[in-house]
């Protein structure tokens, strides 16, 4: 017995063939090529690389743009759909701080945006239709943001880089990348470039009229800078539903709406609802007027008009 257990002891163990060898390490290699390509994939959730449809001119890659710094965000208070956004003007600091500065270092959320509590409160109504928002001069985001939290796909304009940067910052707070697009355009009645006048401290101000940028605030340092220019028409296909349609462009709004026609020209239960900012003084600093952008509503059919405080909601009803 114990000679049995020496010569079964001294067999020399068998080594895998070189063949064998091979083919078990390269298929542990696609093992692990798989799993790590599965886990990690090439571009990272919540960008606005998923952006699946192609339009004329390339969208903002937030992934690419310098970060904004620093970053002062918070969520709004008493929207049914909450959000978070980012301040791009903060006051004067230290002694006259912006308002949501004072109200976050009291531990309370920003306050409740009007044109945020509006667009919900109609896009609560179009649930479960298909159809995009559109907002132009889209500043930080507080419509856009409204829209996308409420899982409505959007599409932004915005040329002045530091609120584009408050936008990336609300596009990441808020996990909407696969549902906000945005543009670093203003948009008007044709294609080009077009000088944009930016107002430091006050960005929601900034507009294509010098005169208009100033108008209430003549004191701020103002900017001049040169913006591409997109008609609504060159971008939107006629394929693409429109379900909103939000314009505050610090009177440049006629020319908006001009480059819109085909949009605006569409049958009654396809033409967008339309928000848009109907301030007198700033529309004659941009050489247009409220009777000049009504009596143009009114030849694409957009017969119903409403004033709510400086905005202005149009239907087909």
């Amino acid at each position: 017995m114990a000679n049995a257990w020496k010569r079964e002891n001294n067999k020399q163990p068998k080594l895998l063939s070189p063949i064998l060898l091979i083919l078990s390490l390269s298929l542990l290699l696609l093992l692990f090529l798989f799993v790590f390509s599965a886990r990690s994939p090439s571009n990272p959730p919540n960008s606005t690389l998923f952006v699946t449809q192609v339009y004329p001119i390339p969208s903002f890659n937030c992934l690419e743009s310098p970060q904004a710094h620093p970053v002062v965000a918070n969520i709004v208070e008493n929207l049914k759909y909450p959000f978070l956004y980012s301040l791009s003007d903060f006051g004067s600091l230290p002694d006259k701080p912006h308002k949501n500065i004072v109200r976050l270092l009291k531990g309370k959320p920003f306050r409740k945006p009007d044109i945020s509590a509006t667009i919900q409160q109609l896009l609560e109504g179009m649930k479960g239709r298909n159809g995009l928002v559109v907002d132009v001069g889209a500043n930080v985001g507080m419509a856009s943001f409204a829209a996308a939290v409420m899982g409505f796909k959007v599409l932004a304009f915005e040329p002045v880089i530091e609120n584009l940067k408050r936008i990336c910052d609300g596009i990441w707070f808020n996990r909407v990348a696969d549902l906000v697009t945005v543009f670093e355009a203003a948009v008007s009645d044709r294609i080009g470039n077009i000088t944009f006048y930016k107002l430091v401290g006050r960005l929601d101000n900034s507009a294509v009229s010098a005169n208009g940028a100033k108008l209430a605030f003549k004191s701020n340092e103002e900017i001049a800078f040169q913006v591409r220019t997109i008609p609504l028409d060159e971008l939107i296909p006629n394929s693409e539903p429109v379900l909103l349609l939000k314009i505050d462009v610090q009177g440049w709004e006629y020319h908006v709406l001009k480059g819109a026609v085909k949009l605006l020209s569409r049958k009654k239960d396809a033409a967008p609802y339309l928000i848009y900012e109907e301030d007198e003084r700033l529309l004659q600093a941009s050489n247009s007027s409220a009777k000049e952008i009504r009596d143009f509503l009114h030849g694409v059919g957009y017969s119903h008009c409403v004033q709510h405080g400086t905005d202005a909601h149009c239907t087909k009803g």
